[in-house]
């Protein structure tokens, strides 16, 4: 018998204690702000009470075709309003959603449907090709249901089955009771990584994770009540950062948006005064390129959450003078998308203007739901000094870190070593406890034995005025081993060649890290806006 008198007789019980999910979120908003706008795609608007409704339906219809705790829900969908009604009925149910990137190819398709032993997909119309091809080399069988966009009748490719999205949903009920999770340890969906060595890995969430990510998101991006948001970043990605279910938290509005395309997210800014979006730098150069018939003026601040690797300064500059405050976040698949927050203090806007730049550069702190960040040496575990210059493994633990890899406790425990989810980005540790990024641990180039960060030189290249896109990865070297090898975009209607290049950085930096080969291409990128490193280094052994 315990002598604490707080450890006795004060036991957990359905009164006051329940998993936590997101799904009862919408519940809530729904109850609160029934007639408040939740959706709107195209000229189709969407109240909570529906919207919860329909997520109800959804489940219902998908339990009458067998759909139950554990099973694998995949869809393959843009940012449309059946995307948002799956992030709810999906989990209703106890499944697990598998959101596919509509823009992978048909082995890839296939390897994560077989993986994930999908057991139902939906697929939107637009995307018939690319999934009819998946199926035709996956093993598994899964039910197909068509999703038909009526508000982009023409982007429609033929029907793979004979059931239809729609019909399923009206066939559900919209009285359906949910299953809360038994345990908030319950896994809610499954992400792929991007795979650029080998097969992706399944990296899986939980119940709890995604709940506690809905207040660290409103919380991170000053979301007051009924903010309106705008879908520039795929909600296949990372479950768009988990705002899906984060808008429920605050009642908000999801502006959908098929297509990221400069027209659009000027007219749904504008129209629909739109208070946040997210987004890579590619969304930053959309906006800012736009030609000057698809702009129109903002006369609003909006919150743009970007990610990662910071703009280069004179994109931030430039996005403010065009209406937009931005918040600078990192994570990873891993971490449920965002988890650390430059975290900006108002008296270093009197800094000098190098000293600010400097701040601006740093991904942060921990996110409010993160419980553990910083950087170690991954061989010996212990923390870096925190000087800003010794570099090390930036590290996660907490609520808001993956289960594990499905189906890889190799990788799951590597992942873990030490109690501690080493991320693969290599930064340092300022004084005041912010990290900043300084490369991904197969990013340096090793040259001659010294180390070269890429985000370095590309931080130096981004300066030239010229430069509108670059990436910089190992080139092999017989007498040092790696040289830094950098590929430019350069801006429309501007020149610069690569003599020029190299002399910009040799003047900034030292002459050893400055690129030995600058190739002028398309720097090829995922769907998210991330540049695919894996492709330049293959273009980089013949430059």
């Amino acid at each position: 018998m315990s002598d604490n008198p707080y450890a006795t007789g004060l036991d957990k019980n359905p009164a006051n204690y329940q998993p936590l999910s997101p799904v009862g979120l919408l519940e809530r908003a729904a109850a609160v702000y029934p007639n408040h706008t939740a959706i709107i795609h195209g000229a189709k608007r969407i109240s909570y009470a529906e919207f919860y409704a329909r997520a109800r339906r959804l489940a219902s219809a998908l339990q009458s075709r067998g759909i139950g705790p554990g099973d694998t829900v995949s869809v393959m969908f843009a940012n449309t309003p059946a995307m948002l009604e799956a992030h709810y009925a999906i989990p209703m149910l106890g499944a697990v959603l598998h959101c596919l990137n509509t823009r992978l190819d048909a082995p890839i398709v296939a390897f994560q449907l077989d993986h994930a032993n999908s057991k139902l997909l939906i697929t939107d119309r637009e995307f018939s090709a690319l999934v009819k091809d998946s199926l035709a080399i996956a093993r598994v069988k899964p039910l197909i249901i068509d999703y038909y966009d009526t508000e982009f009748p023409a982007c429609a490719g033929p029907a793979l089955s004979d059931i239809d999205y729609e019909d399923v949903v009206q066939s559900g009920d919209p009285e359906f009771r949910w299953r809360i999770p038994d345990d908030e340890w319950e896994a809610i969906s499954l992400n792929y990584t991007s795979g650029t060595t080998g097969n992706p890995k399944g990296v899986v969430y939980h119940h709890r994770g995604a709940a506690l990510m809905c207040y660290g998101n409103t919380i991170a991006t000053g979301m007051g009540k009924h903010p309106v948001y705008l879908w520039t970043l795929p909600m296949f990605h990372c479950n768009g950062w988990c705002f899906p279910w984060s808008l429920s938290t605050v009642a908000g509005t999801h502006v959908c948006l098929r297509w990221v395309r400069a027209k659009a997210m000027y007219d749904a800014i504008v129209d629909h005064q739109v208070t946040h979006l997210s987004g890579a730098p590619i969304v930053m150069s959309t906006l800012l390129n736009a030609a000057p018939e698809e702009r129109r003026e903002i006369t609003h601040r909006v919150a743009f959450n970007h990610a990662a690797a910071p703009p280069p300064q004179e994109v931030m500059a430039r996005m403010n003078d065009a209406g937009f405050a931005l918040t600078h976040l990192y994570g990873l698949t891993e971490t449920y998308g965002p988890a650390t927050l430059n975290e900006w203090h108002s008296a270093w806007n009197d800094l000098p203007k190098p000293e600010k730049d400097e701040r601006r550069l740093r991904q942060g702190v921990r996110y409010p739901v993160l419980e553990g960040l910083t950087v170690m040496d991954p061989l010996t575990m212990i923390q870096v000094p925190a000087d800003g210059e010794t570099i090390g493994e930036v590290m996660f633990r907490g609520n808001i870190v993956m289960k594990g890899y499905l189906k890889n406790p190799e990788a799951t425990a590597e992942a873990f070593a030490g109690g501690w989810f080493h991320s693969g980005d290599l930064g340092v540790l300022h004084p005041d406890g912010y990290i900043q990024l300084k490369d991904r641990s197969k990013d340096v180039i090793i040259s001659g034995g010294e180390n070269i960060s890429s985000i370095e030189v590309e931080d130096v290249l981004y300066k030239h005025p010229s430069v509108a896109v670059c990436a910089v990865v190992a080139k092999p070297d017989e007498k040092w081993g790696e040289t830094p090898c950098a590929f430019v975009e350069l801006k429309p209607g501007t020149t610069a060649d690569e003599p020029e290049l190299i002399d910009w950085c040799r003047e900034r930096m030292a002459r050893f890290k400055a690129p030995r080969r600058i190739v002028f291409i398309e720097v090829p990128k995922t769907s998210t806006g991330k540049v695919q490193k894996f492709k330049l280094r293959e273009l980089a052994k013949d430059a």
